[in-house]
């Protein structure tokens, strides 16, 4: 079952569509208008919109029911039997049999032609084409889905014969069902170079053999090109289809790379090239599958390749979509977008996947849908996962997946990990992409605050730059935009006196007794490195050119030396800061030593919890 990770949306789920040439006629051909006429005059708007709504008889011709497009207790939607339309006087939504479809199920024009049509078993005219090489165009590709549907059941057979042991044993090794291996149609292409050609060959002219993705060929010395032998050998073969459920492509994995890391077998994976079927960055693997499933869920859940889609899809997850390995692009995106508007990312969790992640997260928060990442434990993938945890763990992963913004904050924190002010510009500048994307200013604004709060930004003005930067949709902020608090202005001119300044003393006193009240700062490793310079001048006791300058400012700016009260006045919060710290940090022990029924932990974690707080009442805060 499929984990409850966006609050679902439920509907009904579109028609089964034929060959794509279907929609390519409808919409291209000078007569489909027409024809869409008389879908609509021979189409009973009520039995079609009682397929989605429940209507009830409320006068001679008119159908009452709740609205789809609004939520409702009292029905306000009515369709008119004899006029052939649907208005509701709750929304205001109105229109005919093909703008109900369009919108209750996010189709196109032509789509929702069709879709009529296939209801009320309406057949497409016979088609004509415009041109001579239209119509040969058209003849190529029924050719090429032909012979892609008998290389896959070659494929299929090739699996269940002695020869497919192999590749047998390395699916059910995977944790690969036969239940999974009908339903994906995976099968096995054997070490030989000649016998899916032949037996294709039949009736088949070169130029479509050529022109199919399934062989390659030499150049011969004239320039013309060589025999034809297969592309896939010794290899499990995964079909790439099609919305309509037609083979387009395949995906091969060579078993010799599985088994003994043998580099004559070629790349892991082998994919068919781009052919007039198939362009890479146009398909979803498993969408003919899951649309069904997305649209009833208004959500898809999108990983990296097809043995996680193929796991997770028999988990009981049927809204799993792969990209096959390759760029999300903004055909796929779009393509999604007819089905939901809310998506689950699970990529493979090394460096390569998290990169490929928010290119997909950046795409689709541009297009306005809703965002989360799902991240697995121990650096593992869904296929992995899945096998070696259990379909109950993987969906209690999925339930758990982090919204987007706190899946980016934390990424952020990763990769610049330090402290210091230049790190936090950094951090914010990975992020500002990502806020500028989002089309709702609240949106943003509320990204930026929580960034803030998160990376633990104190300044007044690095918050205000963030802030302006996410509503005006700016990619960065200045790293002059870094400001010091009034704490960290104290403490900056407390090191940078003399050592033998009470000031000086005090604060260094303070850092070496107590070093982990200064690590929050956001200008430790500064007063680090102004503390060990001796006797030296603190500007140029400073490697990095930017702390140089923010420092002199920060002494050019003061009227009088600093004194001792200042720097006590300063460390007070520091200390304020780190013991509510720690507090939390107890609070939280005590409530999972509570939990376990360890009552000794409990009584020693309490005593250290009283004396934490009279330290906190100490302080007089």
């Amino acid at each position: 079952m499929t984990p409850q990770i966006f609050e679902s949306e439920q509907g009904s789920t579109k028609a089964e569509w034929t060959d794509p040439e279907d929609l390519h006629w409808l919409q291209t051909h000078p007569m489909a208008n027409d024809f869409a006429q008389t879908v609509k005059q021979q189409a009973d708007i009520v039995k079609i919109i009682g397929d989605y709504v429940r209507l009830k008889k409320s006068g001679a011709q008119n159908f009452q029911g709740l609205c789809p497009f609004h939520s409702e207790k009292s029905p306000s939607f009515s369709v008119h039997a004899t006029r052939q339309f649907y208005h509701c006087f709750g929304c205001g939504q109105s229109g005919d049999v093909f703008s109900f479809l369009q919108k209750i199920e996010n189709l196109s024009f032509p789509e929702a032609v069709r879709a009529v049509a296939q209801k009320c078993g309406i057949p497409l005219p016979k088609r004509d084409f415009n041109s001579p090489e239209e119509a040969q165009e058209s003849r190529q590709r029924g050719k090429l889905l032909d012979l892609h549907e008998a290389a896959t059941v070659w494929f299929q057979e090739q699996l269940r014969s002695p020869e497919g042991a192999g590749a047998r044993e390395y699916l059910t090794g995977r944790g690969v069902t036969p239940e999974a291996i009908a339903k994906f149609r995976i099968g096995f292409a054997p070490d030989s170079y000649t016998a899916l050609r032949d037996r294709l060959a039949s009736g088949v002219d070169a130029e479509s053999l050529r022109a199919s993705g399934l062989f390659s060929w030499k150049e011969q010395e004239d320039g013309s090109p060589g025999p034809l032998y297969s592309r896939f050998r010794k290899r499990i073969t995964f079909p790439i289809m099609n919305e309509s459920g037609r083979v387009i492509a395949f995906t091969a994995r060579a078993l010799d790379s599985a088994t003994a890391g043998n580099e004559k077998a070629g790349p892991k994976y082998l994919n068919s090239p781009e052919t007039p079927l198939y362009s890479k960055g146009q398909v979803l693997f498993n969408l003919d599958k899951a649309r069904a499933a997305i649209r009833q869920l208004n959500f898809a859940l999108l990983v990296e390749g097809q043995m996680d889609c193929i796991s997770v899809y028999m988990t009981g997850v049927q809204n799993v979509l792969a990209t096959s390995g390759t760029a999300f692009t903004e055909y796929q995106v779009n393509l999604l977008k007819r089905h939901c508007t809310q998506v689950a990312v699970n990529f493979d969790p090394d460096t390569a996947g998290a990169n490929a992640a928010e290119k997909s997260i950046a795409l689709l928060t541009e297009e306005g849908f809703t965002v989360k990442v799902i991240t697995l434990e121990d650096g593992l993938d869904p296929d992995r996962y899945v096998r070696e945890r259990g379909a109950a763990a993987y969906h209690t992963a999925a339930r758990t997946a982090q919204a987007l913004p706190d899946y980016l904050i934390e990424r952020a924190r990763q990769l610049f990990p330090s402290r210091s002010p230049e790190a936090k510009v950094k951090a914010l500048n990975y992020l500002l992409p990502h806020i500028r994307r989002m089309p709702n200013l609240l949106a943003r604004d509320e990204f930026a605050a929580n960034a803030a709060q998160k990376l633990s930004i104190d300044s007044a003005v690095l918050r205000e730059e963030l802030r302006q930067a996410a509503a005006k949709r700016r990619d960065a902020i200045s790293s002059n935009s870094v400001g010091f608090n009034e704490c960290e202005r104290v403490l900056i001119r407390a090191f940078a006196a003399l050592p033998d300044d009470p000031a000086y003393m005090a604060a260094a006193a303070a850092l070496d007794r107590e070093p982990h009240i200064f690590e929050e700062l956001s200008v430790a490793s500064l007063l680090e490195a102004l503390r060990n310079r001796g006797s030296g001048d603190p500007v140029e006791a400073l490697t990095e050119g930017r702390d140089r300058q923010m420092v002199a400012q920060v002494l050019f700016a003061e009227s009088e030396p600093v004194t001792l009260d200042q720097v006590t006045a300063a460390l007070q919060p520091l200390h304020h800061h780190y013991l509510s710290r720690r507090q939390r940090g107890l609070r939280a022990s005590l409530a999972e030593a509570e939990r376990k029924g360890d009552w000794a932990q409990v009584a020693a974690l309490s005593n250290e919890k009283i004396q934490l707080d009279r330290q906190l009442r100490e302080i007089g805060h």
